[in-house]
Order: structure tokens, then sequence, then C-alpha cells
């Protein structure tokens, strides 16, 4: 099946590594069986960056239950991207009647005394009432006793502990966040394959996307590829993107009375190194469960080899380092465990700028497992940039010049 020229005006994309639950409710929407193609953009990757930027530039015809935190501004210079989002979630929850974010709040804690690092930042707490200041977010400055009498779902808090508690955060759900982007751009004109392998992106004139269905021409391409993204392109992208596998816990509660109607997300630093730390979502209502996880970035893999069988012990370890003692009515009774991929730099920030040596690749990766917040609002600034428009966020701090 042929598809549309660039004199159509629409935008093409296709991904092989979408969730099934997203296949399945956007399966209509897809075609196969293509030879030679051409487009104006072709996005590879549809993931959390790869949804938001087809989205974008289908939606100003340019190219004509998980849950991860929102809106707890990080303070690596994304704060506009992150209230963008905010707003983004909003405009699609309205167009698509799907709830996509729960603004239940979001508390970022740390001991009182020592160091701390978070995604290789120290003193997190500080930095983001620092961030929130300068944006004029609401925000408020908690210390450990009144935690324990605001929020009695946090334990064994010595009282001089600092948080940095946010009422309009949350957090949103991603499948529902990726279908409603994808959903949203099919409706617009975007054109969306799954199944199918990308064998190669390279640039002669235009670029020509190599996949096992056939090849398609293009005069841009964005690689939203996450962990697959530095096989894809090879270097430099090979020595500046890991993977670090990553395991997320459901743990039993035998009592969710702490946990109401205003109990937050939260990012509990407890120690002094980015893995002394545990983040989770309070329990939705009916469900005797609690999400939590932490990171490891001492074991490297590539997104083909990751084991996604989670071994009981990981979820025991878990329980006793960072759970056990600090979250009311949690058992090491697991409800559930799964892993998943970080695609990380050295400094533990994004990617987003145009491949070194191809002017019209646009590489957006490696979201640090910090991104998918900020996704919807990356999503809005590179359709921009990449349309000539005038949106002003300055995207220094995420070229891969900073490396160099």
């Amino acid at each position: 099946m042929h598809m549309p020229s660039s004199k159509s005006q629409t935008a093409e994309a296709w991904s092989n590594q979408i969730s099934q639950s997203v296949q399945s409710q956007i399966g209509s929407a897809f075609r196969s069986g293509i030879m030679t193609d051409q487009a104006d953009f072709v996005v590879v990757g549809l993931g959390a960056m790869g949804s938001a930027i087809l989205y974008q530039l289908a939606k100003t015809r340019r190219a004509c239950d998980r849950n991860r935190s929102f809106r707890a501004p990080t303070p690596c210079g994304v704060a506009p991207l992150v209230l963008n989002s905010h707003r983004i979630w909003r405009e699609l929850e309205a167009d698509t009647g799907e709830k996509l974010l729960n603004d239940c709040g979001v508390l970022v804690m740390g001991p009182g005394a020592g160091p701390t690092s978070h995604h290789g930042k120290p003193d997190f707490v500080a930095r983001s009432v620092e961030v929130s200041r300068d944006f004029g977010i609401e925000h408020e400055i908690l210390d450990g006793t009144e935690v324990t009498r605001r929020f009695p779902q946090f334990l064994g808090l010595a009282g001089n502990e600092k948080a940095y508690y946010e009422p309009g955060g949350g957090y949103v759900f991603p499948e529902r966040c990726i279908s409603a982007q994808l959903s949203r751009a099919t409706q617009l004109g975007a054109q969306i394959r799954t199944g199918v392998e990308v064998l190669s992106v390279d640039q002669h004139g235009m670029v020509r996307v190599e996949t096992s269905s056939g090849t398609i021409e293009a005069q841009q391409a964005v690689v939203t590829a996450g962990g697959w993204t530095a096989p894809l392109l090879g270097a430099p992208f090979d020595r500046l993107l890991t993977v670090n596998r990553q395991v997320l816990h459901w743990y039993e509660l035998d009592d969710a009375a702490a946990y109401g109607p205003d109990a937050p997300a939260f990012i509990w630093m407890h120690g002094a190194t980015d893995v002394d730390y545990l983040y989770g979502f309070p329990p939705l209502p009916g469900d005797r469960r609690i999400k939590v996880a932490t990171e490891q970035y001492e074991t490297r893999m590539t997104a083909d080899t990751i084991d996604r069988e989670v071994d009981p012990a990981e979820s025991a370890e878990m329980y006793r380092r960072h759970v056990q003692g600090r979250l009311a009515g949690a058992t090491p009774r697991v409800a559930q465990a799964a892993a998943c991929l970080y695609t990380v730099t050295p400094d533990r920030g994004f990617i987003i700028d145009h491949h070194p040596r191809h002017d019209r690749i646009f590489v957006v990766s490696a979201c640090s497992g910090h991104g998918f917040k900020h996704s919807a609002g990356i999503g809005d600034v590179v359709a921009d940039r990449l349309t000539g428009g005038r949106n002003h966020v300055d995207l220094t701090s995420f070229a891969i010049a900073r490396f160099e």
C-alpha cells in the first residue's frame, strides 16, 4: 500500500518497539506492505518522545495501568518543558476524554544532613525549591515532623528531613499518553506502522530509512529509538548511550488506611548516592498494592539482551533495603514485578540535537530515567524547531557538543 508523498503534507512514522497494549488500541491505524515511499518527516520509535513529536507535527499540519511522575521540577534546565507538558496532557484529556494524569501532588524528601544525589545532581530538594521559585510553581517546604503529620504513610522519619511538596504535581499514565498522542496524530493525517524492523537510517541528500518492509525517503528524520539508538546510528551515540536494566515492584498492602486522597507520589532520598533512594506512587482507589522502585547503574546490557524476568530475590532485596520500615502497610509479599530499560548519558541528561554528521537527522533520546514527564513539552519544542517555528526554549544544555 503506497503512502502519501511529501506533497500531501502528512507525517509518517513507525516503530518496532511500541508496547502490545498500545498496538491493540490503535492497530486499525496501521498500514503495511510498503516498497519505497516518500514523506516530509519520519519519526523512528514511537515511545514517549516519538509519540509526542509525531502528535505535534501532525497537530500543526506542519508535516501535515502504569504511571510516571510528572511536574516535580527537575533542576537541569527543563522546567519550561515540564510546564508545557502539563498543559499538553490537559489538552489531550479534553480532546480524547482519557484521564492521562493524576494530580495527587509530589513529595521530594532527603535527609536533614549529609550529601544526597539524584540523577547525578546533588541536593535535589534544594534544587527543586530553587527552580520552583524561579518559575513561580506553587510549592511548600516541609521538615520531617510536618511530613509525618500530613502524610502518615511515610514512617521512621527523624524529624529534621528536608522536603519539597508540590500540590499541583502527580503522575501520568504512560500507555494512555502514548496511545492518545498516536491516535490524535493519526486523526490529523499521520500514518503509523509497527511490526517492521528499522535496519538503518542514513542521509544522502534526503534521509533514507531502510526497514524490513522496504525503504522510506524523507526530507527529515527524527530518531527516538531509546535503547536501540546507539546500534542504529553508531558513533558518537555508541559511546554516549548506555542501557541499564531497572526493576519495578508492586508490594501488597495489609492496610491501605494511610493512603488517603491526599497521598502524593514521592521521591525519597535516604542516603548519599543515586542508588540510596526509592520512588513510588499511591495506590489507586480499591487497589491494595503500592508501586515502588529504585535505580541501578552498575550493570549494563543492550536493549535486545535485557532479562525481562524478575528474580524474587530482587524484590526481597528491594524491600529490605528501601521499603521496610518506610512505607505504612507495605508487606514483603510481591503482587507484581517488571523490568524496564533506562538509556542514559554520562551526565544523566537528555540528547535533543541534530546528528553531528547529518543535518537532516534529529536525535531525541536517552530519557535517562526521568524523561516521560518532559516528553510532551519536548515534542512541542522539537516539532517547532524542525519546522522553523519561533519557540525560544533553549536546548543548548541537551546538545551533543557538551560531551566533547
